[in-house]
C-alpha cells in the first residue's frame, strides 16, 4: 500500500538551501520514496536556548511503501551523511527531518512519535505545510493544518 507522508526540514549550518535541496534529491532518488510535493523555503528564527544562525525550513510530501520506522532510518542516516553530528533538540543543524504526518497513523515510540509532538506548536512547520495541505487533519487534534496555523499566529 501506497502511504502519503508528510516530512519537515531544516537546516541553519553552512549551505542550508543546498543541504535541504540534497536531502529531497536523495530522498526523491530512493527507489520506494516519491517526493510529490515541495512547499518553499521558508527563513526562521532558530528556537533554541542560545543564540545561533536562523534556519530554513521546507516540508515535503511523500509517497512511499515503506514504514515510518524504515523512513526514520533513512532520514537518521541522511542527516548523519550531511554532517550532523548530534540529535540535540537546541543544537545549530546541518540538516534536519522529521516525519510529522504518516497518513493518519499514531505512533509512540521511544524513537519515534507522529504526529510530530510540537508540529502544531511550530509556525515554521504549519506555514510551509500549509502552502502544500492546507485541509490534511492532524490525526489527534481533529483540527486541519489551516486551523492549526490559524490558531497558532492568533
Amino acid at each position: 500500500m501506497i502511504s502519503t507522508v508528510y516530512i519537515g526540514l531544516g537546516s541553519n549550518v553552512g549551505d542550508r538551501e543546498q543541504y535541504l535541496m540534497t536531502a529531497l534529491e536523495n530522498i526523491d532518488a530512493h527507489p520506494d520514496i516519491e517526493v510529490s510535493q515541495v512547499s518553499s523555503f521558508l527563513e526562521n528564527p532558530a528556537v533554541a536556548a542560545y543564540p545561533q544562525p536562523d534556519f530554513l525550513n521546507a516540508v515535503a510530501e511523500l509517497k512511499t511503501v515503506l514504514t515510518p520506522q524504515e523512513l526514520h532510518v533513512i532520514f537518521l542516516d541522511l542527516e548523519t551523511r550531511s554532517g550532523r553530528r548530534s540529535k540535540g533538540t537546541n543544537d545549530p543543524r546541518t540538516l534536519d527531518i522529521d516525519i510529522l504526518l504518516y497518513q493518519d497513523e499514531i505512533i509512540c515510540t521511544d524513537e519515534l512519535m507522529i504526529p510530530h509532538p510540537m508540529m502544531h506548536e511550530r509556525h515554521f512547520v504549519l506555514a510551509p505545510l500549509s502552502e502544500i495541505a492546507p485541509h490534511i487533519v492532524h490525526p489527534l487534534l481533529q483540527m486541519t493544518v489551516t486551523e492549526l496555523l490559524r490558531n497558532k499566529v492568533s
